[in-house]
């Protein structure tokens, strides 16, 4: 009986390598698109979670950044909470729980590494994120736009520490929801003010 050559063996084994990665990336997809689904289907039941104070803004703000394909209303709901609660409180909330969200995008690079390298803007996220860093994630995570995901799996796919990028996306994230919290609490005293 022959013996596989080191090459074929080695061919072999990146194959499976490379079938283990889908799995995973598929395992991370089919997570994500699972809460996607629940926040479009469960989205009033989710908004009516003002009910349960902190812990509800810090539920709809992880789910909201979980979402990688639906952006859910994670900081319009912050927004409205700073008028309800404590801002600065509701912003460290809600910042946490999108922090945490964004690990969704962060597995799915470290799972499908090399998998997004098509797309032109995850290359141009990439580059910022390789270049910069931890800086980059921390700027970018505070920008309020749905392309942060990108630079989650950028993060990821660089094998970027999940204990580093945990603690990046939350600086910034956290530095954002403060921000639209006390945007929520004072555009309601603005109004109010305006009416009487």
């Amino acid at each position: 009986m022959d013996m596989p050559s080191q090459a074929e063996a080695g061919t072999t084994k990146k194959a499976a390598s490379k079938r283990g990665n889908l799995v995973k990336l598929f395992t991370v997809v089919a997570i994500s698109v699972t809460v996607t689904i629940v926040a479009i289907v469960f989205r009033e039941k989710i908004m009516g979670m003002e009910k349960l104070g902190y812990p509800g803004i810090f539920l709809v703000s992880l789910v909201a950044n979980a979402t990688v394909i639906f952006p859910a209303p994670g900081l319009a709901f912050t927004f409205a909470m700073g008028s309800v609660f404590n801002p600065l409180l509701v912003g460290l909330v809600a910042g946490l729980g999108e922090a945490l969200g964004e690990l969704s995008g962060y597995a799915a690079g470290y799972a499908g590494r090399g998998m997004f390298s098509e797309d032109r803007r995850y290359a141009r996220f990439e580059r910022l994120t390789r270049r910069y860093g931890g800086a980059a994630v921390v700027v970018l995570s505070a920008v309020p736009a749905a392309v942060f995901d990108l630079v989650g799996i950028a993060a990821g796919a660089m094998r970027m520490p999940a204990y580093r990028f945990l603690f990046y996306t939350w600086l910034g994230k956290t530095a954002k929801t403060i921000v639209f919290a006390y945007a929520g609490a004072y555009s309601v005293t603005w109004f109010l003010d305006l009416i009487r």
